[in-house]
């Protein structure tokens, strides 16, 4: 395939870009509401915690699945499916007379970021011309890391004046928006498809590595009273990723090729990254709270 940067590329690239900074931007947004969630369903900040926790944990389950689902099927089969799971989320929380269905529809949102995210980074890389990878990529991580910053502001402003369920409302039309613009733009439907077979040892391991730590993430503040409550989840996760990383290096399709980190350069510049992302996620749930 040809590669050029055309309207129809551009659009692409700015539908699923829509849709990873509305999952990041709602995320950050939500943090803003627990104190009126609690108030309002009842529960405590532990309880309502799961709002943010649920949408992350799977999300951080789906993403690794992103290289077997580009083999597997089209971009744009995957960009309708994350659009669909969105909006359903994003309904479900706006009509939500219950905090399970809160949870619920994060859950559901989760699934959409966890696909949406890493497409918009396989659309650059796999259509963009190779001189404007580069500005394109800068441009798809600016999107990711800009919405933190907006949702606290965000979120504030809309639960003040019109209430929270309008975090939700107001997402809806962008969300449909991008869907239109993706079914559009996005037309890969010729590609071939390569039907791998999934490595689901390396899925396994990789899912209850990130489950244990968010669960004992998750219970930190309360390591004191139950420190069962973090000391288990977190051994679970330590165990579940050795497991993953002998299994990976040992297979001859692992599901993330993690010898990429052999490269220096490589592993510097993604330990900032993910270093510069729990800072801004971290401060964008502790100050909105404290404050």
């Amino acid at each position: 395939m040809q590669r050029k940067l055309d309207a129809k590329l551009i659009c692409s690239i700015f539908a699923a870009g829509l849709m990873s900074f509305s999952g990041v931007l709602i995320e950050t947004a939500g943090n803003v509401t627990f104190p009126v969630l609690m108030n309002d369903f009842h529960v405590n900040m532990a309880t309502v915690q799961w709002m943010t926790t649920g949408y992350l944990l799977v999300a951080s389950i789906i993403m690794p699945l992103s290289a077997y689902l580009k083999r597997n099927f089209s971009s744009r089969k995957l960009f309708v499916t994350a659009a669909t799971l969105f909006v359903c989320g994003l309904v479900i929380d706006a009509v939500a007379n219950q905090f399970i269905f809160l949870v619920l529809g994060r859950v559901i949102q989760g699934a959409g970021a966890g696909i949406a995210i890493p497409l918009m980074f396989n659309i650059i890389l796999e259509r963009t011309p190779l001189d404007k990878i580069g500005l394109l990529m800068g441009i798809g991580t600016m999107i990711t890391a800009v919405a933190p910053a907006l949702g606290p502001t965000f979120g504030g402003l809309v639960v003040n004046t019109l209430g929270w369920r309008y975090i939700f409302i107001f997402i809806i039309p962008v969300m449909i928006i991008s869907l239109l613009m993706g079914i559009a733009s996005i037309n890969d439907e010729s590609k071939k498809i390569a039907h791998t077979q999934l490595d689901t040892a390396g899925f396994l391991s990789i899912a209850l590595t990130f489950i244990g730590f968010i669960f004992a993430f998750s219970n930190l503040s309360t390591i004191l009273q139950k420190p069962l409550m973090f000391i288990l989840p977190l051994a679970v996760g330590v165990i579940c990723l050795i497991i993953f990383i002998k299994h990976s290096l040992n297979t001859a399709t692992p599901l993330i090729n993690i010898r990429v980190f052999k490269n220096t350069k490589f592993t510097q510049g993604i330990t900032a990254y993910f270093i510069f992302q729990v800072n801004t996620l971290g401060l964008s749930f502790i100050l909105p709270n404290y404050v």
